[in-house]
């Protein structure tokens, strides 16, 4: 598919909780032809913007040679060098610095991307002029366990998007035929990290524009009986891409990120089994330990140029399989989203008038044989 870069930007921004204001014209998105562009026109304006601030420091702790005492004594060091003779301590001293993790990462996620033959060249000189305003910071070899051990506190949370950008640029960049530059991968290419983005976008969309609902990813217990503590830990853990409560009805939405969201079969276009088995399986579940209220699910996928609304009502409960399509303008997409949900929450409430309808013909239908049953009794 091939989704428009303003819309890419909206898709991202939400993801990754910095939603749009009037930020794109800032950026000047329009003028990045491509991912890899825009990518690199997000982190200058955006390390620009930290630097305008102030770079965020924290606590080193560094070994030095001293002619004093300072901070913590290393005796270890001192015998080992003899140090005493020429009247120096050795100290463990912890310093204010900019060498923290988090400005380590970005300025290797700015030499990388300015390495990348996708760039083009304004961008690739903005990106290395940047890099060296970092002189005090480390210049470190990214790995993915960088990514896994940088947090973002309130103190320092204008990071937080800039580092969820430097994540998937060091997850797009492979080495290009000659190794000695990069290229940036397609990303509609990676169904499952474009997955993680597009069920984050929609997740962080509803809980921004409908706050009526408590929007979040949740992890439903398995409704099982007749099993050891030993046998539970066994079971896979279930977690929904997003699940939208209210007092009278709960929606459970699967995102997924598919070139095609149909499958193609010998017998036509048929509905991604797997898929469908997962939400039916969430929605059973939440049945079990909610009666009461209105249920249905949603499974969406994106799409350009192509549309799907498909109804059912499985084992009870109301499903609607359905595309949103990422080629038109933001607004409409916007739209979109908003009808899909209010369709989910009409079939919700709806399904919990049929049970509640259903459950008081059968109590009238008891009463009327009870008698009955007491006659033949006699």
């Amino acid at each position: 598919m091939t989704i428009p870069i303003r819309n890419y930007y909206y898709l991202f921004l939400y993801a990754w909780a910095r939603f749009p204001g009037g930020s794109a014209t800032e950026v000047g998105i329009d003028n990045s032809p491509d991912l890899p562009n825009l990518f690199a026109r997000l982190l200058v304006v955006g390390t620009r913007s930290l630097f305008r601030r102030g770079l965020d420091r924290g606590y080193n702790v560094y070994t030095r040679e001293l002619h004093g005492l300072r901070g913590r004594l290393r005796m270890d060091r001192m015998i080992k060098g003899a140090t005493q003779l020429r009247g120096a301590a050795v100290c463990d001293v912890d310093e204010l610095s900019h060498d923290v993790l988090h400005n380590q990462i970005l300025k290797a996620t700015l030499v990388s991307l300015a390495a990348c033959r996708d760039v083009e060249a304004r961008n690739r000189h903005d990106l290395h002029a940047l890099a060296r305003l970092f002189n005090d910071v480390e210049q470190i070899s990214l790995s993915a366990s960088h990514f896994r051990r940088s947090s973002v506190s309130r103190n320092n949370r204008e990071y937080g998007f800039l580092i969820k950008l430097c994540e998937f640029v060091f997850w797009s960049l492979m080495p290009d035929e000659r190794g000695a530059k990069t290229r940036f991968q397609t990303v509609d290419d990676d169904e499952m990290r474009m997955s993680a983005v597009f069920e984050e976008f929609l997740r962080n969309f509803f809980k921004m524009h409908r706050s009526e609902y408590r929007v979040r990813a949740e992890s439903p217990a398995w409704d099982v009986s007749d099993a050891t503590p030993s046998d539970l830990a066994f079971l896979p853990r279930m977690i929904t891409d997003i699940t939208l409560r209210q007092l009278d009805h709960t929606i459970i939405v699967d995102a997924k990120f598919y070139k095609n969201a149909l499958l193609q079969s010998p017998y036509g276009e048929r509905v991604r089994s797997q898929h469908l088995y997962q939400l039916i399986t969430y929605l059973q579940h939440e049945r079990a330990r909610q009666v009461a209220i209105g249920l249905s699910g949603m499974l969406i996928y994106p799409t350009v140029g192509q549309s799907l609304r498909l109804r059912y009502r499985l084992l009870g409960i109301p499903v609607l399989i359905a595309t949103v399509d990422l080629s038109k303008e933001w607004p409409t997409i916007d739209a979109e989203l908003h009808e899909l949900l209010n369709d989910c929450a009409t079939a919700a409430c709806k399904s919990n008038e049929i049970e509640k309808t259903s459950s008081s013909l059968a109590t009238v239908a008891l009463a009327d044989v009870a008698p009955c049953s007491n006659r033949i009794g006699v």
